[in-house]
Protein backbone atom coordinates (compact mmCIF):
# COMPACT_ATOMS: atom_id res chain seq x y z
CA UNK A 1 0.00 0.00 0.00
CA UNK A 2 2.88 2.64 0.85
CA UNK A 3 4.86 1.67 -2.74
CA UNK A 4 1.41 1.99 -4.38
CA UNK A 5 1.28 5.50 -2.67
CA UNK A 6 4.81 6.46 -3.38
CA UNK A 7 4.33 5.25 -6.91
CA UNK A 8 0.91 7.77 -7.61
CA UNK A 9 1.46 10.58 -5.50
CA UNK A 10 3.95 12.67 -7.88
CA UNK A 11 1.41 12.30 -10.55
CA UNK A 12 -1.43 13.02 -8.75
CA UNK A 13 0.41 16.29 -7.27
CA UNK A 14 1.63 17.11 -11.23
CA UNK A 15 -1.93 16.73 -12.40
CA UNK A 16 -3.17 19.01 -9.70
CA UNK A 17 -0.75 21.97 -9.95
CA UNK A 18 -1.57 21.82 -13.91
CA UNK A 19 -5.50 22.15 -13.37
CA UNK A 20 -4.59 24.70 -11.16
CA UNK A 21 -2.51 26.65 -13.30
CA UNK A 22 -5.33 26.67 -15.39
CA UNK A 23 -7.58 27.88 -12.67
CA UNK A 24 -5.49 30.96 -12.23
CA UNK A 25 -4.14 32.06 -15.29
CA UNK A 26 -7.74 34.33 -15.71
CA UNK A 27 -6.93 35.70 -12.38
CA UNK A 28 -3.50 36.85 -13.59
CA UNK A 29 -4.78 38.27 -17.15
CA UNK A 30 -4.33 41.77 -16.20
CA UNK A 31 -7.83 44.00 -17.36
CA UNK A 32 -7.20 46.53 -20.91
CA UNK A 33 -9.01 49.40 -21.03
CA UNK A 34 -11.28 48.53 -23.25
CA UNK A 35 -13.06 45.82 -20.42
CA UNK A 36 -12.87 48.35 -17.90
CA UNK A 37 -14.55 50.79 -19.99
CA UNK A 38 -17.28 48.46 -20.56
CA UNK A 39 -17.27 47.65 -17.43
CA UNK A 40 -17.69 50.65 -15.85
CA UNK A 41 -20.62 51.14 -18.63
CA UNK A 42 -22.81 48.38 -17.65
CA UNK A 43 -21.89 47.39 -14.06
CA UNK A 44 -24.49 46.46 -11.37
CA UNK A 45 -24.83 48.18 -8.36
CA UNK A 46 -23.33 45.24 -6.91
CA UNK A 47 -20.32 45.27 -9.34
CA UNK A 48 -19.57 48.78 -8.57
CA UNK A 49 -20.15 48.43 -4.73
CA UNK A 50 -17.02 45.09 -5.29
CA UNK A 51 -14.89 47.77 -6.77
CA UNK A 52 -14.90 50.06 -4.09
CA UNK A 53 -14.68 48.09 -1.42
CA UNK A 54 -12.20 44.88 -2.74
CA UNK A 55 -10.69 46.68 -5.54
CA UNK A 56 -10.85 46.70 -10.11
CA UNK A 57 -9.87 42.72 -10.02
CA UNK A 58 -12.53 41.60 -7.87
CA UNK A 59 -15.41 43.40 -9.50
CA UNK A 60 -13.97 42.38 -12.93
CA UNK A 61 -14.41 38.35 -11.85
CA UNK A 62 -17.48 39.63 -10.43
CA UNK A 63 -18.61 40.68 -13.91
CA UNK A 64 -17.17 38.20 -16.04
CA UNK A 65 -18.52 35.70 -14.40
CA UNK A 66 -22.30 37.83 -14.69
CA UNK A 67 -21.23 38.10 -18.24
CA UNK A 68 -20.41 34.05 -19.13
CA UNK A 69 -23.71 33.15 -17.21
CA UNK A 70 -26.21 34.97 -20.05
CA UNK A 71 -25.00 33.51 -22.92
CA UNK A 72 -26.25 35.44 -26.15
CA UNK A 73 -26.74 38.62 -25.16
CA UNK A 74 -23.16 39.86 -26.55
CA UNK A 75 -23.70 38.64 -30.16
CA UNK A 76 -26.96 38.12 -31.13
CA UNK A 77 -27.85 35.88 -34.10
CA UNK A 78 -27.36 36.20 -37.52
CA UNK A 79 -30.13 36.45 -39.27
Amino acid sequence: MVALSVILFPPLLIAFLLVMERVEEPLRRPAGPREVSEFLSTATPGEVDTLATSGIRRALFRWRRRRRRRPGTDNPPLV
